[in-house]
């Protein structure tokens, strides 16, 4: 005689398919592997996303002015690099407005326009998302391109610990930076802390020089200083000019001097930024667009 008593686990089989099946439609969807020929440039989303960017909002090299120097050095190493060769971390720091980020995009769209073998990409990761930078870096490593990682205004501030997994990132996990990528930051601290920070842990720490030098170590990280500072009024004049001539606004030499030296007057800063918003204003006034 055959039993047929249903076995318990034949009984539960059914309520366990349908546990699957709901887990399944609550799951979010796989993120799909990012498509590097959509374009040269790239935003990561905090979900662990490639967004692609098609159109960069960028200055031309030849605009940036008073900063010829870290100019040419930050061109040489990131062709360098374009070229599979060694290269190093970048850290651009110093007085605001005077061109860090705006260096850091021209000489991704020279290095392009010069026409390398494979395009080199920028890829911008946002300062709130840098723990999500070893993700990052597992999307970037196994890809033939060339990746540039840049993070603009990049700083800590009172017990924000995200900086240790840049410090892993950069230089002191176990697999180490990518060889087809290279960080580049910009700052307007020279050692991304706060001053008040880095007294704090002197004030409080057992062993306030090892503490502060854990912290200041980040930047070590960066084998290229580039340093910016505050640029002369013949420096910023010379700004105006060449957007001036850029652009083809007409305005008579008298007007345009006293005009742009009483606007960074009153905005307290002479400055790239200072200059390009005064053309801002000039081309407004003359009906001109800046396309």
């Amino acid at each position: 005689m055959t039993d047929q008593t249903p076995s318990p686990v034949s009984d539960l089989m059914p309520v366990l398919l349908r546990i699957a099946a709901a887990l399944e439609r609550a799951a979010p969807p796989a993120i799909p592997a990012p498509d590097f020929a959509a374009a040269d440039a790239f935003v990561w989303q905090p979900e662990g996303r490639l967004q692609p960017v098609p159109r960069v909002n960028r200055v031309e090299m030849g605009l940036l002015r008073g900063i010829d120097r870290m100019r040419d050095t930050l061109f040489d190493n990131t062709e360098r690099f374009a070229r599979g060769l060694p290269a190093n971390n970048a850290l651009l720091w110093g007085a605001r407005g005077m061109g860090k980020s705006s260096l850091v995009k021209a000489v991704h769209a020279e290095i392009n326009a010069r026409g390398p073998e494979r395009p080199l990409k920028l890829v911008e990761i946002h300062r709130e998302d840098i723990e999500g930078l070893p993700a990052l870096m597992g999307w970037l490593r196994p890809d033939p391109h060339r990746f540039v990682v840049f993070c603009d205004d990049l700083s800590f501030d009172g017990d924000d610990t995200s900086y240790k997994s840049l410090k892993a990132a950069l230089d002191g996990g176990i697999e180490g930076r990518p060889d087809n990528v290279i960080f580049y930051a910009t700052s307007n601290r020279r050692h991304l802390l706060a001053r008040d920070m880095m007294e704090n842990e002197r004030a409080t720490a057992i062993n306030p020089g090892e503490a502060v030098e854990e912290k200041v170590s980040l930047s070590d990280r960066f084998g290229l200083w580039l340093g910016f500072h505050k640029c002369s009024q013949d420096e910023y004049l010379a700004m105006i000019d060449a957007y001036v001539a850029r652009y083809g606004l007409t305005v008579a030499p008298e007007q345009l001097r006293a005009e742009a030296l009483e606007w960074s007057t009153t905005r307290g800063a002479r400055s790239g930024r200072t200059a390009f918003q005064y053309i801002q204003d000039l081309a407004g006034r003359l009906g001109r667009r800046l396309d």
